[in-house]
Parts: structure tokens; C-alpha cells; sequence
């Protein structure tokens, strides 16, 4: 693990259980608020309509550390939406971030030197649900959000993980190759 906290990317997916649409797929960025990742962190405070950016706190009055933000990567376009994503994603995220503190995935002793970016999706049809486990909302989001911070401070996979698997392995979209 690089010590100078530079910039890390990380991502994961963790999928919901059958039928839900909660599957989760984190991207995160991670790394000194005096670096790249800050600069971009910053940048992040002036809100883009359909695409609002929000702190990640586990309560009011409870930002967590190292200071994430959580920005969605589709439009929300409704209360139902938002409510889900300022709600049970941002709680989630949350709790992933102190989690990892917790677990030392994140060194507490430079948390505050620290910044974090989730790119975060919630699927339309969520907010549409009437049968929404947002339990399995929760987990499927706090699992992810935990995954991809781990593989991004421990830069995963591997520049040789993925030349090894270059052949072996597809996207799960890939019908074209």
C-alpha cells in the first residue's frame, strides 16, 4: 500500500438478492486532501442539476472521516430517488467509511489528511418498487462502498492480475467479443 495517499481508485459490485434492482457498484476515489483527489473533492461542492453531491454522514451532525462525498451517477429526477440516495446510500456509505477506520483499512492517524469520492448508482426502478428491501439496500451499498475503499488503498487488482486474466476474463456486458 502506498504511503503517500496520493490518489487511489477503487471500485465493487455486490449484487442484490433475487428480486431486487439494490445491486450496488460503488467508484471511489481516495486520497490527501492537498492532492488531486482534494483539488477534485472541492470541486465537487458547486452542485450540478439531477447530480447532487452530498456529505456522507452517519447522523446529523455525524460527517464522517476521512470527509466523503457521495454523488450519484445518473440523474435523480424525483423525491423518490433522492430520499433513497440522501437516505439508505448515504448511510451506508457512511458506514463503510468509519467501518474501515474501525478495521484499519483507513489509518485513523491521517483520517483527517484524507478525502474520499463515491460515484454511486441507484437503479430507477428502486424508487418504483413497492416490495424495496432497503435492508438489502444497505448491504448491498455498505459492502461495496467497504470493497472498493480496501482495493483502492491496496491498488486492486494488480497491473499483473489483469494482464494474466486479460484473455480469461470478460465484462459482464461483453456479448461483442
Amino acid at each position: 500500500m502506498s504511503k503517500t495517499y496520493l490518489f487511489h481508485a477503487g471500485e465493487a459490485t455486490v449484487l442484490a438478492k433475487d428480486g431486487q434492482f439494490t445491486d450496488a457498484m460503488p467508484e471511489i476515489l481516495i486520497g490527501r486532501t492537498d492532492g488531486p483527489v482534494g483539488q477534485a473533492f472541492a470541486n465537487m461542492m458547486a452542485q450540478s442539476k439531477g447530480h447532487t453531491a452530498m456529505f456522507a454522514i452517519r447522523a446529523c451532525n455525524q460527517l464522517v472521516r476521512p470527509a466523503t462525498i457521495v454523488v450519484p451517477k445518473v440523474t435523480l429526477k424525483d423525491s423518490a430517488n433522492i430520499d433513497l440516495f440522501g437516505g439508505v446510500v448515504q448511510s451506508a456509505t457512511a458506514d463503510a467509511v468509519v467501518d474501515c477506520l474501525i478495521d484499519g483499512t483507513i489509518p485513523k492517524d491521517i483520517a483527517n489528511e484524507l478525502c474520499i469520492i463515491s460515484l454511486v448508482w441507484i437503479d430507477p426502478r428502486c424508487a418504483k418498487d413497492p416490495n424495496l428491501d432497503r435492508r438489502d439496500m444497505y448491504r448491498t451499498n455498505h459492502e461495496a462502498t467497504m470493497l472498493a475503499i480496501k482495493r483502492a488503498l491496496n491498488n486492486e487488482p494488480s497491473v499483473d492480475e489483469l494482464i494474466a486474466n486479460r484473455h480469461t476474463i470478460k465484462h459482464d456486458m461483453d456479448d461483442w467479443s
